[in-house]
């Protein structure tokens, strides 16, 4: 049925060189999933009944299982739909702090999705969009990057691997420039989670951000990883759900971080497969 349904489908053997678009999952991220739907799916932090427990206890041990693989602690991930999404939260909440007179700093050789969000955000408050450029090789130009820095800068955008160039960028010494001149980083990890080991302790980067399903794991989930003091400066731009602490007409108060930035049901059972991707990832 599925194959004339998909004639295109054989059982030929392929060479699938497409991952850096989206990669394909492996049968224990599948089953992990399925499991959890045939056996154990129900809402999270809302029921009192077995499954409801359960259910939580698998979505919050996914946070942990994140948490441990970028070597922080899990009140620092917050699960969103993907790492666009991630870029997309922290910017939506940098339009409310960002004034004229402040300045963004990326690189040219960012995806879109890491150059758009800031371009925008830079438009609506007035501040100041900048962008230093690359070396005849590719790789970054650091001088144009530190002339262009300056105490100016509130945010600086860029990605740890490069989907088009291929090239691991220096990352941790653009965070430690950035920081000698009191601005936060953001660091699109996308494509670097996959194929690297990372240590967002060690990196020191204040928000980290990658997809699910760029590292084996489903579609519809992603991360952002903040450094308490850069999560907390973010004000909440999304709301209801689990989000909320208290709602009268008067007054609504929000839930603590990583809550507060998780509006609405949240994606349980592609938490449990991202999960369930990062133990393969880890044990390869």
């Amino acid at each position: 049925m599925f194959k004339e349904d998909f004639p295109i489908l054989s059982d030929q053997k392929v060479a699938y060189l497409d991952s850096a678009a989206s990669a394909q999952k492996p049968a224990e991220v599948l089953s992990a999933m399925d499991t959890f739907y045939r056996t154990t799916y129900a809402n999270v932090h809302r029921g009192q009944y077995t499954w409801a427990g359960e259910a939580t206890t698998g979505y919050e041990l996914a946070s942990k299982s994140v948490a441990d693989f970028i070597g922080t602690k899990p009140e620092n991930v917050v699960f969103t739909r993907g790492a666009t999404d991630s870029i997309n939260l922290v910017s939506d909440g940098y339009a409310r702090l960002l004034k004229a007179g402040d300045e963004v700093l990326i690189s040219i050789s960012e995806h879109h999705a890491n150059f758009v969000p800031w371009q925008q955000v830079c438009q609506r408050t007035g501040a100041t969009f900048k962008v230093f450029g690359l070396l005849p090789d590719g790789q970054w130009d650091l001088d144009d990057f530190r002339t262009k820095l300056s105490n100016r800068t509130k945010l600086v955008a860029v990605t740890q691997l490069s989907n088009v160039l291929g090239i691991v960028n220096p990352v941790k010494s653009v965070i430690e420039d950035a920081h000698r001149v009191g601005a936060r980083v953001l660091v699109d990890g996308a494509q670097g989670i996959a194929h690297m080991p990372v240590d967002v302790t060690d990196l020191g980067c204040d928000y980290y951000v990658f997809s699910g399903h760029k590292i084996y794991g489903p579609t519809g989930i992603g991360v952002l990883y903040g450094r308490p003091e850069a999560l907390g400066a973010l004000p909440p731009v999304r709301f209801g759900g689990d989000m909320i602490r208290t709602v009268s007409v008067e007054k609504t108060t929000f839930a603590d971080i990583p809550a507060r930035f998780e509006a609405g049901t949240p994606p349980i059972a592609e938490a449990v497969g991202l999960a369930a991707a990062l133990k393969y990832v880890s044990r390869i």
